[in-house]
């Protein structure tokens, strides 16, 4: 039993939760405390679920889809699917089990989310589709993930407001930027395949100009939420983290060397997103 759920945990990539998690959490006590909502601990644990529902329906769908593809190429063939761990008939089930009790949960939180969760679904599952005929595959991924914060803060307060909505579109240039570092490993073999990335397209060189625009875009939107929500010190802490961490994977990534790649993609931004989210979240509950 403890030996399947690990196959599952390392199919969905579990750990990688990092990432949208801690956005996640910061949307909903913005509505929680900017929005002044009340908390309930229920609708607290079911966006914790609807997310990990969510992330694994997605990213179980996008292995199932990808099989074949990844057994060609050497950096993922040892995948489950391809390397034969996980049957893909079982991985698709996991996949329509999760997207189910994705879209029970937000039944439960209210009737928006539950409206709005088969558009959810169609981003986030949608994306596996899209490197197959867009170089700009990245940035479903990134608006894939920017749902957490909104969508956190919909589920309290049942409405749209301007800050979730610009953490989203923090998120959304965040993780397309480190995305776009994370495929400069698969350049030739994109190419090889007539599979579409961004360094597929512009080259290595390239590829890190459109990441790093993106990133100045993020930073620049981190200083503004700090502005607009009226933040305070603890903020700027976690802001100046953020900013520090999105230059150092930059730092660590060259065209002509890609050894910190994973350096780069998992420790910066899985710090990136956790220090952010926490000084967030405490300048809001200790200060105000």
């Amino acid at each position: 039993m403890i030996s399947t759920v690990n196959k599952y945990l390392s199919l969905v990539k579990f750990s990688h939760t990092i990432f949208a998690m801690p956005f996640a959490m910061t949307g909903f006590f913005m509505a929680t405390i900017k929005a002044q909502q009340p908390f309930h601990w229920q609708q607290f644990v079911l966006v914790v679920l609807c997310m990990v529902f969510a992330r694994s329906a997605a990213m179980a769908f996008n292995r199932w889809l990808d099989a074949d593809i990844d057994k060609r190429n050497p950096r993922t063939a040892k995948r489950e699917i391809p390397a034969g761990i996980i049957a893909p008939g079982n991985a698709l089930f996991f996949v329509i089990a999760n997207a189910a009790l994705f879209m029970l949960c937000s039944w439960f939180i209210n009737r928006l989310c539950f409206f709005l969760s088969p558009v959810a679904l169609l981003v986030v599952l949608g994306y596996s589709y899209t490197k197959r005929f867009t170089a700009l595959c990245h940035l479903v991924l990134g608006l894939g993930l920017s749902l957490a914060p909104i969508g956190a803060f919909l589920s309290v307060t049942g409405y749209f407001d301007l800050l979730p909505v610009l953490v989203s579109v923090l998120v959304l240039c965040w993780v397309s930027g480190f995305d776009i570092i994370y495929a400069l490993q698969d350049e030739e073999f994109d190419r090889s395949q007539s599979l579409n990335s961004i360094p597929a397209w512009l080259g290595k060189p390239g590829a890190l100009r459109f990441s790093e625009v993106l990133h100045i875009i993020a930073g620049i939107i981190v200083l503004g939420i700090g502005v607009i929500g009226h933040f305070h010190w603890l903020y700027w802490i976690g802001a100046g983290v953020f900013i520090i961490m999105l230059i150092s994977q930059h730092l660590l990534v060259k065209p002509h060397d890609l050894s910190r790649v994973n350096l780069a993609f998992m420790t910066t931004n899985g710090i990136a997103s956790v220090v952010y989210a926490v000084f967030v979240i405490s300048d809001m509950l200790i200060i105000g």
